[in-house]
Parts: C-alpha cells; structure tokens; sequence
C-alpha cells in the first residue's frame, strides 16, 4: 500500500509539472521537481519537457544528460524539444547518438525538416525508415510538402500511400487550402471518403485566407455540427477584414464561449484599433489567462496608451514570457529603449521571442554595441537572433560586420541571405548583392519576394538589363511572377535600364496594381523623359481611383521637369495641396525650382524660393543656380550660389559648381585653388563614379581615372559632342559674371 500511495504521489507530481509547464509557471515548475524525493524516469521527462517548451533548451539537455537510465520517451522528448526551439542541428545530432528509433522518432525528424524547408533531408530519414508500413511517418511527409507548396510531390505520394487515415486527407485538404488553391481543395473535398469537423474547418479557413468571404460563410451554413473552432475561424475571418459587427454577432449566437472564443473576439477588436471595445470585454472576462492579458497589453501598446499597457502588465497575477515581451515592444516602437531593457531584465524567464525583440529594438535605433553585447549573452542562439544582428549591421553601414556574422552562423535560412543582400543593396554594394545571390542559388536556398525586390533593385541602380532579364526568368520559374513586390521591381528595374517598353508591359501584367505599382512605372517616365505619358499615366491613375501620394508627385513633377512641361507641372504642384491636401516637401519645392528654372521662369522660380515655408535645401538653389547657367541670368546666379555656400561650405557639390563658374569667367588660377581644396577638405574622398552595360559585361568609369587605354579618346568624344551641344541649343559661354550678391 505504502508504495502503491508513493507511486500514486508520483504521478501526481508529475500531472502537476507538466500544467504548470504549459502555463509558463517554469519557476513553480522547478520548486515542485526540488521537492520529488524519488523523481523516475516519468519526471525526468516531464521536466525536460517543461524547460523546452519555455525556451530553456540548455536547461533540458543538462537534465538530460544527467538521468541515468534514459528510455526511449527520453529520447524523443529531447529532441522534440530541439524541434520545439528550432534547433535542428542538435535535433540530427542526437537523431544520430539514438540506440534505438522508434515510428515517433522518425515522424519528429521528418517534422524536424519539413519544418525547416529541408525536404530532401526529411525525404532522406523517410526512405531510411526499416519499415514503411506507419502511417504517421507518411502524414508528417504529406504535411511538409503540403506546407511548403509542393502539391504535386504531396499528392503524388499521397496517391502510393498503402494506408489512408483521415489524418492523410487532411493533409492533402490542408495543402491546397493554405496555399490559396481553392478549386482543387474544393474538389478534393468532395472527393473524401470520409470527413470530420477539421475537414470543413479547413475549407473554412481557405476561402477566408483568400478573401472570399461569401463562400466561407456558405461553407459556415453547412458544417454539420460547427465546433467552437468553426465559430471562431468564421469570427476571426470577419474581424481580419474589418467586419467587426459581423465578429460580434458570431460571438453572441456561440452555445457556449471557452477561452479561446472570449480571446478571439478580443483579439478582433484590437486588431482593429477598437481599442475601447477590447478594455470592456476584457473586464467582463469571468476567467482571464495569460492570452488574454497578453492581447489585452498588446491592443493598448498598438494604440499608443503605454501607462494602461504597463498598469496592466503590474496587474497580472502570473507575469508570462508573452506580456513582457508586448511591453518591451511597445516601449521599443516608442524610442523607450532604456525602459524596455528595464523590463527585460526583471523577465526572469525569456524565449527566443524575448530576446530578439529586444536585440532588435536595439539595431533599429542603431545601439549595434548593446545589441552585440546581449547577443553575446543569450544561450543559445536562435537563428532568427543571428539574422537580426546582420539586418542591425546592414542598417548601420557596417556590411563587413554582417558578413561577419553570417559567416559565423552555422544554419541559414531564406532570411539569413535575404538580410544580407539587401544590406548590401541598401548600402550601394550593388555588385555584392548580386554575387551572394547567386551564391544562394547554390546553397540550395529558394529566393522569396524579399530577396527579388533587393537584387532587383542592384540590377536597377547598376543599369545591368541583361542580368535584370535572368532574373525575371527565375522569378518566372519560382512561381513569383504574379507577386505584387516582385512585379513592382521588375517594372522600376526595366524602366531604370531605359526599358520603359518592357517596364510598361510589366505594369499592364500586373494584377490588382496597388500605389507602388503605379508610382514605379511613373517614375520610370520620369527617368526617361516621358513626360506627356507621365501626366497621361497619372491621369488614369485618378479615373482608376488610386490615391496619389507624395511619391507620385516627386515623380510626375520630375517628368514634367524634364520634358519641359512647365504650365502641366505648376497645374499638378497646384492639385497636389487643393485636391489632395499633401503638404509639399523639399522635393517637391525642387522639382518645381528646377521646372521653371529650364522654363526660364527665373523669376518664378526664385519667389517660389523666398516665399516657400519648408526649409530651402542645397538642392533647390543649386537647381536655380544650373538653370541661370543654362538662360545666362547673372544676378540671380549670384544669389544661389552665395547661398549654397553659406549652407555647404565644404561640400564637393558646391565647390565643384563654384570650381566651374570660376572656368567659365576663365579665372584657372581661381580654378585650381577651390580643386585644391576639395582635395584637402576630404569632399572628394570618394571620386564619382558611373557605369554601363555592354555586350553582357557591366563597366565602371571613375571620376578622374585616366588610367584607361580608351580614355583620351573618350574625352575627344566628349569635347565634339559637348560642343555640337552647346551650338544646336544656343547655350552662350558666360565669359563675363557680374557678381551682384544683393537681393
């Protein structure tokens, strides 16, 4: 009796660690494990368990490594934790040590890969199973390829699949479903030999991941005995597209309301800003876990309110992992750094999550060192923390850092190579970016929307088409070519090579053209001069009822500007701030100056200058000042390169202008010292530099290299055509420049 009452405590015990285990109560967890006289093998495991489902994975290998007699659970709780923590690497290392595998095994290593995009590795530990007879190990196949889109691998195996559970089906449905394939999950559902309520459940939830919501509430209407599931699938559906009345109906026809339906209808009126609904359904919330503090503490720092965010946090009976973090996040988008470390320190336990938020809210605002610093403390490391420090490098032009540390990681993911081509591109390391994405390639990793946008954008900044057109191909053949980023790329790519043809036949391919769409290829007019298409494009813009923004009009304002278009231009700058109430900025002040100035609305310009309200930028005067240049007006050349100087003294931009008004009056003594300047100042540390694409190979010029075997005849061609220039427009050489600096 005496040990069948021990063995019952045990067991108690143990029910009781793996609750608190997955309420996060780890410190409870711990206090209730020390006080287990005779701990077997069940409370080991459970232990292990609890530490790796909250983020102590270090933690559980220690108690793993200390149990004494280790069973087959042992085993696969191990390695189900490093599952649990993404880390795969220790996963195949113990998956290797292993005495003996069992069914479970093989289904967590496959999970393990699939999990990870690494579907040749889970094919590999599939087709090494000694006996394929288990169906568990078929479905966690069927579910990584379904995942990760390969419906056609899914469905194949899922066609030799000796035995079919209900499971397998659903697999099937479920890859069609999250991969937005309605037409095929629809007669594949039809097709089931059996279905459950996670069938319908699925569909469900299909037609609402692709916004149809009229189907999805048709489906809705037809689930014989709707879950609570259902009801909070149809509900969270509505809340995601702002149906919020339609949410709170769902809500209050439930038969009965458990947690996870209370949590959604609160989680639906954060989502939607309705932050004074959520704060009343929360206080009439009989029971409140951590969820629902959680969702409660994120809605007020989404809507500014930080006091009630952290006088709710100081409320919580059990401060979980998940609130904390919302509080750090919230501090963090609000420039409170230094608070948010605070609440970091008193988190006693913190998940991956935890400790990227707060290395990132450290690189966001450029505090590299302190991120560095606590990236160096956290044990052990996540992969999602080691892209974040290469993004927080790329960000503050540290590139050779990022590289740095993605050399220094063991595993990479899509993202790892995505943070660092677009450092590179972000920091004009066009080149670079190029060759790491090919690098990609051969590392086996599938580019995304992400990694397309940055190394289109190389493509685009180097004038490279021909390299521009691989890619688009590759796009093509990855199944990105209706992705809105994508296109949107290729259109400002092309348009930026001087392809506005091709540029324009990307824009009209484009489904559901949204701003970004519309402002690239405007943008690309602008760069090539097309400014009568500019002002057409634009105008259909309207009777398409897209939204102009400021982008739009630094676009069309700036192709107007080069095709001379003066009276369209002062009519846009004009609607810009009657009909659209966008206030304008410096860029547009600019290309209105410039605009005139080539008009040879000197004057205009100039008064646009004196009575404007933003501040007057280097580049507006430096605009005028060209354009007096251009229509020989010496008085108000005077005034904007005074002015220039007197804002940047010590710019190259500036002096060179100066350096070459000095060679037009022919004073080359005067010439020779401002040149001399801009050699000592360190304006010119970095010379200009240009490239072009030629016969499939890209050529870089540098500002003053005549290292070149081809450049004295380059600057032979240039005189000739500079001259014929000069003489078809009618531009008169300023020899003389009388200086009025008055106004």
């Amino acid at each position: 009796m005496a040990g069948l009452s021990r063995g019952s405590k045990i067991f108690q015990q143990n029910l009781k660690l793996t609750q608190l285990g997955k309420t996060g109560q780890i410190d409870e967890a711990i206090k209730v494990f020390n006080r287990i006289t005779h701990p077997n093998t069940v409370t080991y495991n459970s232990m292990i368990s609890v530490y790796a489902k909250n983020g102590r994975i270090y933690d559980a290998r220690k108690m793993f490594d200390k149990m004494r007699l280790k069973n087959l659970v042992s085993w696969n709780t191990m390695i189900n934790g490093y599952l649990f923590n993404g880390q795969v690497d220790k996963a195949c290392e113990l998956f290797d040590k292993m005495p003996e595998r069992d069914h479970f095994t093989y289904a967590l290593m496959i999970t393990c890969f699939a999990r990870n995009e690494e579907l040749e590795k889970a094919r590999n530990v599939f087709e090494s199973l000694p006996d394929k007879s288990n169906v568990a190990c078929w479905n966690a196949m069927l579910t990584g390829y379904s995942k990760a889109g390969r419906l056609n691998d899914a469905r194949k195996m899922f066609d030799e699949m000796p035995i079919k559970n209900l499971v397998s089906w659903n697999s099937i449905l479920s890859g069609y479903t999250q991969n937005g394939e309605m037409e095929f999950g629809v007669k594949f559902f039809e097709e089931m030999e059996e279905k459950d309520i996670i069938s319908w459940n699925l569909l469900l939830d299909g037609f609402i991941g692709v916004g149809n919501l009229d189907s999805a509430k048709e489906v809705f209407a037809k689930i014989p005995y709707p879950n609570v599931v259902s009801r909070v699938t149809m509900l969270s559906g509505f809340a995601r597209y702002g149906m919020v009345s339609a949410a709170e109906r769902i809500f209050e026809q439930m038969p009965e309301k458990n947690e996870v339906a209370w949590n959604a209808m609160l989680a639906a009126y954060v989502q939607n800003g309705t932050i004074d609904m959520a704060a009343s359904l929360f206080n009439k919330m009989s029971q409140r876990n951590a969820v629902a503090y959680t969702t409660m503490i994120d809605g007020y720092v989404r809507a500014g309110k930080l006091k009630e965010a952290r006088d709710l946090l100081d409320s919580m009976p059990l401060k979980n992992v998940g609130a904390r973090t919302a509080m750090i996040s919230g501090y963090i988008q609000n420039n409170r750094v230094d608070e948010a470390r605070r609440v970091f320190d008193r988190t006693a336990t913190r998940d991956v999550v935890c400790w990227n938020t707060m290395i990132a809210g450290y690189a966001q605002c450029g505090r590299i060192d302190e991120a560095l610093d606590l990236f160096k403390k956290m044990e052990p490391k996540s992969i999602v923390v080691w892209n974040t420090m290469i993004a927080g490098y790329a960000q503050v032009g540290q590139v050779e850092k990022a590289l740095e540390m993605f050399e220094k990681m063991g595993e990479r993911n899509v993202i790892s190579w995505n943070s660092l081509i677009s450092g590179y591109t972000q920091n004009g390391f066009y080149v670079d970016a190029l060759k790491h994405f090919i690098m990609m390639a051969r590392d086996g990793k599938k580019p995304d929307q992400s990694t397309f946008a940055s190394v289109l954008s190389s493509c685009s900044n180097l004038a490279a088409e021909h390299i521009g057109k691989q890619i688009h191909q590759v796009v093509i053949k990855t199944g990105y070519v209706k992705n809105l980023s994508a296109c949107n790329a290729l259109i400002i790519t092309y348009a930026k090579c001087g392809n506005i043809f091709d540029a324009e036949k990307m824009f009209k391919d484009v489904e559901n053209a949204d701003i970004v769409s519309w402002n690239s290829l405007l943008a690309g007019y602008a760069l090539n001069g097309y400014g009568k298409e500019a002002v057409k494009l634009f105008e259909g813009m309207e009777e398409t009822e897209v939204v102009p923004d400021e982008v739009t009009f630094v676009s069309v304002l700036s192709a107007c500007k080069h095709a001379g278009l003066s009276d369209a231009g002062a009519n846009l700058f004009e609607h810009m701030t009657k009909k659209y109430s966008i206030n304008p900025s410096s860029e547009h002040y600019a290309c209105m100056v410039d605009l005139l100035g080539r008009a040879g609305r000197l004057e205009d310009a100039f008064r646009l200058i004196k009575d404007m309200k933003t501040k007057v930028t280097p580049e507006m005067w430096g605009a005028l000042f060209g354009a007096c240049r251009m229509h020989n007006n010496l008085k108000i050349a005077g005034c904007a390169i005074v002015k220039l100087l007197e804002l940047e003294p010590q710019t190259s931009t500036n002096l060179v202008v100066l350096s070459n008004m000095y060679a037009d009056l022919g004073r080359w003594g005067d010439v020779e010292r401002v040149r001399e300047t801009i050699k000592k100042s360190g304006a010119g540390r970095l010379p200009g530099c240009s490239w072009i694409e030629d016969r499939k190979q890209l050529l870089v010029f540098l500002c003053g290299d005549d290292t070149s075997p081809q450049a004295a005849e380059n600057f032979n061609v240039l005189l000739t055509l500079t001259a014929q220039m000069m003489d078809m427009c009618h531009i008169p050489p300023m020899t003389s420049f009388g200086l009025d600096f008055d106004d």
